[in-house]
């Protein structure tokens, strides 16, 4: 992936998110209660909940909502009920997409999901159909400019804490780890000032595909209309931004 620009098209879409940021806060705070629900609400024991509340960190949530969402989830909130589901099917020019959803009615969110992917040139598939182009990993992604390390030095520090690549791209560095590694690589860095610009753990596409501007632009706006849906937490793809 070396050389490739595509922070240009991630900050686009970054901007279009934070135009959304009051859905931002609906989606994680369903992912908080939903961690909570699952494994408890101590962070040290619960890594997904520890995740989610690093997400709301970046997203700048409010610690007010954070909690009441926390005391809901622990407490006896009687109907609400989320369910995971994950979909998988093809965006305009045959791109691979998968869709993680949160959702209290499976059948409300399996016909909007289909209806997006339709709307915007793509088709919903079978599970399955393109899980096998993705891997689960942590990415931490580091903005050029702002590394106070040689990149050799960075490597270093990267690889004896335990990640398995450092990419290199026009405008930053990625790092990339199990999802096991990750909160230790995550730990190191910041001991070492290493200011971070993105950190989570997500899905990364074994392979890209390549497309030009205005093929992105397509792709942009299914995966746009899927994020805007409430039910939606993530939207992944192979596109080589």
């Amino acid at each position: 992936m070396a050389g490739h620009s595509k922070w240009k098209n991630i900050q686009h879409r970054k901007e279009r998110q934070d135009a959304k940021r009051a859905k931002i806060f609906t989606k994680i705070s369903k992912e908080i209660f939903a961690a909570v629900k699952s494994g408890g609400a101590d962070p040290e024991q619960n890594t997904r909940l520890r995740m989610a509340l690093q997400k709301a960190k970046q997203a700048n949530m409010p610690s007010d909502n954070i909690q009441r969402t926390i005391k809901k989830a622990t407490g006896d909130v009687e109907g609400v009920t989320y369910e995971e589901i994950v979909y998988e099917g093809y965006g305009p020019h045959g791109v691979a997409i998968m869709v993680d959803v949160l959702t209290d009615n499976r059948n409300r969110s399996a016909a909007e999901v289909r209806h997006l992917f339709s709307k915007y040139g793509g088709n919903l598939g079978e599970s399955g159909c393109v899980a096998y182009l993705f891997e689960r990993k942590g990415l931490l992604e580091i903005n050029k400019q702002e590394l106070p390390l040689e990149e050799d030095e960075l490597m270093l520090v990267a690889i004896e804490a335990g990640a398995e690549d450092l990419r290199v791209e026009e405008d930053r560095y990625e790092v990339v780890t199990t999802p096991s590694d990750y909160e230790t690589v995550k730990e190191t860095l910041e001991k070492e000032n290493i200011p971070l610009a993105e950190a989570q753990v997500t899905m990364l596409p074994a392979t890209t595909v390549q497309l030009d501007d205005e093929q992105k632009e397509q792709v942009l706006k299914l995966i746009d209309a899927l994020e805007d849906n409430d039910d939606v937490q993530n939207v992944y793809t192979n596109v080589d931004w």
